[in-house]
Protein backbone atom coordinates (compact mmCIF):
# COMPACT_ATOMS: atom_id res chain seq x y z
CA UNK A 1 0.00 0.00 0.00
CA UNK A 2 1.04 3.56 -0.71
CA UNK A 3 -1.39 5.97 0.89
CA UNK A 4 -4.73 4.31 -0.03
CA UNK A 5 -3.56 2.75 -3.30
CA UNK A 6 -2.72 -0.94 -3.47
CA UNK A 7 0.49 -1.24 -5.48
CA UNK A 8 2.10 -4.31 -7.04
CA UNK A 9 5.68 -4.18 -8.31
CA UNK A 10 7.30 -6.91 -10.37
CA UNK A 11 10.42 -6.95 -12.53
CA UNK A 12 8.97 -8.93 -15.45
CA UNK A 13 5.21 -8.73 -15.82
CA UNK A 14 4.15 -7.95 -19.36
CA UNK A 15 1.57 -5.37 -20.43
CA UNK A 16 -2.23 -5.19 -20.58
CA UNK A 17 -3.73 -7.44 -21.78
CA UNK A 18 -0.76 -9.76 -22.33
CA UNK A 19 0.69 -10.14 -18.85
CA UNK A 20 2.74 -13.23 -18.20
CA UNK A 21 0.57 -15.99 -16.66
CA UNK A 22 1.94 -15.70 -13.09
CA UNK A 23 1.52 -11.92 -13.09
CA UNK A 24 -2.05 -12.10 -14.38
CA UNK A 25 -2.91 -14.60 -11.66
CA UNK A 26 -1.44 -12.33 -8.95
CA UNK A 27 -3.17 -9.21 -10.29
CA UNK A 28 -6.51 -11.03 -10.24
CA UNK A 29 -5.82 -12.35 -6.74
CA UNK A 30 -4.52 -9.12 -5.11
CA UNK A 31 -6.42 -6.54 -7.22
CA UNK A 32 -3.86 -3.70 -7.17
CA UNK A 33 -4.85 -0.26 -8.50
CA UNK A 34 -1.27 0.35 -9.69
CA UNK A 35 1.03 -2.24 -11.26
CA UNK A 36 4.64 -1.26 -11.92
CA UNK A 37 6.88 -3.54 -13.94
CA UNK A 38 10.01 -3.24 -16.01
CA UNK A 39 12.52 -5.39 -17.87
CA UNK A 40 11.56 -4.34 -21.42
CA UNK A 41 13.33 -0.94 -21.21
CA UNK A 42 10.29 0.51 -23.03
CA UNK A 43 8.49 3.30 -21.18
CA UNK A 44 4.77 2.67 -21.21
CA UNK A 45 1.82 3.88 -19.14
CA UNK A 46 -1.56 2.36 -19.83
CA UNK A 47 -4.81 1.64 -18.05
CA UNK A 48 -6.22 -1.89 -18.01
CA UNK A 49 -10.02 -1.51 -18.09
CA UNK A 50 -10.61 -5.22 -17.62
CA UNK A 51 -8.60 -5.42 -14.38
CA UNK A 52 -9.24 -1.81 -13.24
CA UNK A 53 -5.52 -1.20 -12.83
CA UNK A 54 -3.01 1.40 -14.04
CA UNK A 55 0.14 -0.16 -15.49
CA UNK A 56 3.45 1.72 -15.55
CA UNK A 57 6.82 0.71 -16.96
CA UNK A 58 9.36 3.48 -16.33
CA UNK A 59 11.65 2.40 -19.16
CA UNK A 60 15.34 2.25 -18.28
CA UNK A 61 17.52 4.68 -16.35
CA UNK A 62 20.68 2.56 -16.35
CA UNK A 63 23.77 3.04 -18.47
CA UNK A 64 23.84 -0.57 -19.73
CA UNK A 65 21.41 -2.18 -22.14
CA UNK A 66 20.14 -1.55 -25.64
CA UNK A 67 18.03 1.53 -24.87
CA UNK A 68 19.22 4.82 -26.39
CA UNK A 69 17.45 7.20 -23.98
CA UNK A 70 17.35 6.81 -20.21
CA UNK A 71 13.88 7.41 -18.78
CA UNK A 72 11.97 7.42 -15.53
CA UNK A 73 8.49 8.34 -14.33
CA UNK A 74 7.59 10.67 -11.47
CA UNK A 75 4.04 10.78 -10.12
CA UNK A 76 2.06 11.56 -6.98
CA UNK A 77 -0.12 9.25 -4.94
CA UNK A 78 -2.45 11.34 -2.77
CA UNK A 79 -4.95 9.27 -0.83
CA UNK A 80 -6.72 7.15 -3.46
CA UNK A 81 -5.60 9.38 -6.35
CA UNK A 82 -2.69 8.79 -8.74
CA UNK A 83 -1.87 12.10 -10.46
CA UNK A 84 0.72 14.50 -11.88
CA UNK A 85 2.54 11.85 -13.91
CA UNK A 86 5.72 13.10 -15.59
CA UNK A 87 7.99 11.32 -18.02
CA UNK A 88 11.60 12.37 -17.47
CA UNK A 89 14.33 11.79 -20.02
CA UNK A 90 17.88 11.70 -18.72
CA UNK A 91 20.99 12.29 -20.79
CA UNK A 92 21.89 9.62 -23.30
CA UNK A 93 23.87 6.65 -22.11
Amino acid sequence: MCEEVKVMIRHIGGYPPTYNPETKKEIRQHKPKLFISGHSHILKIMYDDKLDCLHMNPGAAGKQGWHKIRTLIRFVIDGKEIRDCEVIELRSR
